[in-house]
């Protein structure tokens, strides 16, 4: 504590806001795979797991939109309280006993869970722009790609986490243990965190919640396609195929993914080594149509692969590796976009408008995943999923460009 004390107030605020983001990401990927393994030993199929976790996503496109206007009334601090303090009830609706826990209840518990973990993100993500100097962009770069890198490397983490405190504590005792740590966390961060981060001068109207930024509308377009092609072929699709065809045991399956996300957010965290940032460069509107542009065949290309003579195992798992390098570094120039082209006066307004089409995005690729893969398979999952990058690859054309 004492060393934190003689740290700059900007970095201090950084790691404080940092630290928050990660217990919750924590938290968060470790709910998740305690659902799905607990409700999976109770014998309830993929997608009707899938389906506990839909007012998850629906409420995480509500919330952005209103949380980035609340941010901007209230202030980050409180938003990002806000969002600690409903994760903790959250995770305490799941202490019930177990004839308590119907599917009505875990789908509210999963909402709960999904207005905070978006309210945690926007105020997390919107804190940064008022926390690095406008001149800084490269060290805005950074600090967005450590922050976003970060935290899906641990939200990896907690798939593992979630497996050994289920083994180790069982279902009940598992979520009590993440509530009451998490509550102390919150606590923390009560006392610690900056009054009023964020917050407007002037109050923002309720029709503030659109963005009135043509750079932010395009970006939002993009991400929402963007972040589809992952989810429709990444959320049901996919872990359904490796049990079925592969026939893989559950643990193989949720292993597998947690190392595939911890990878992924490794990768998020070197976007700016690997866009060019060494050489003097931020990315601008060329560098998403182009990062797009090198992504938009892969998924095809997976879907031939599947259809020819090659080992599937060899055509997938390679396939996922390369979706995975590509898409992490799409994700993060596309993150440190909202926070550069966001207004600093009233800065939450902009993200969670953006987070909302992130938001959307997931929940269209989560329905779209488990209703063309039922129907036609995962190649046609993986045909979809090209499409989408490719719109996205195309709206990043009318991104604005750095001046010559």
């Amino acid at each position: 504590m004492h060393a934190l004390s003689r740290l700059a107030p900007e970095v201090r605020q950084y790691l404080l806001v940092t630290g928050n983001y990660w217990a919750f990401t924590l938290t968060d990927g470790a709910l998740r795979m305690l659902v799905v393994l607990h409700f999976h030993s109770l014998g309830y199929t993929p997608l009707q797991i899938a389906a506990l976790f839909l007012f998850y996503e629906i409420f995480g496109v509500v919330t952005n939109l209103v949380g980035g206007w609340l941010g901007a009334r209230i202030g980050l601090n409180r938003t990002m309280n806000l969002g600690l303090a409903l994760q903790v009830l959250a995770l305490l609706m799941l202490t019930v006993p177990a004839a308590m826990l119907t599917v009505p209840w875990v789908m509210g518990a999963q909402a709960l869970s999904g207005i905070a973990k978006d309210l945690n993100k926007m105020s997390a993500k919107s804190s940064i722009k008022l926390l690095v100097p406008g001149e800084q962009q490269a060290t805005l770069y950074t600090w967005v790609a450590r922050l976003t890198g970060s935290k899906n490397a641990l939200k990896g983490v907690g798939f593992f986490l979630g497996g050994a405190l289920l083994s180790l504590l069982g279902f009940a005792g598992a979520v009590l243990a993440m509530a009451l740590a998490l509550g102390a966390i919150w606590l923390a961060s009560l006392a610690l965190l900056k009054k009023d981060l964020g917050k407007a001068k002037a109050k923002p109207k309720f029709r503030d919640l659109l963005s009135k930024s043509r750079a932010i509308n395009i970006l939002s377009a993009a991400r929402l396609f963007l972040f589809g092609a992952r989810d429709v072929w990444f959320v049901v699709a996919l872990p359904v195929y490796l049990a079925t065809v592969f026939g893989w045991d559950f643990w193989w399956v949720g292993g597998f993914l947690a190392v595939w996300i911890i990878g992924y957010g490794i990768v998020q965290s070197l976007a700016p080594a690997i866009t060019g940032k060494r050489s003097g460069q931020v990315p601008d509107g060329r560098a998403a149509f182009v990062w797009a542009a090198l992504l938009a065949g892969l998924p095809a290309a997976i879907a031939l692969g599947l259809g020819s003579a090659l080992p599937a195992q060899v055509v997938l798992i390679g396939g996922l590796l390369a979706f995975g390098v590509l898409f992490a570094v799409n994700s993060s120039l596309h993150s440190y976009l909202i926070v550069s082209y966001a207004q600093e006066d009233g800065v939450s307004l902009d993200v969670g408008f953006y987070y909302m089409s992130n938001a959307l995005g997931r929940l269209l690729g989560t329905l779209l995943s488990g209703w063309v893969f039922q129907s036609w398979g995962l190649a046609a999952c993986l045909w979809v999923s090209s499409a989408f990058v490719l719109a996205a690859a195309l709206i990043s054309l009318g991104l604005p460009r750095h001046r010559t």
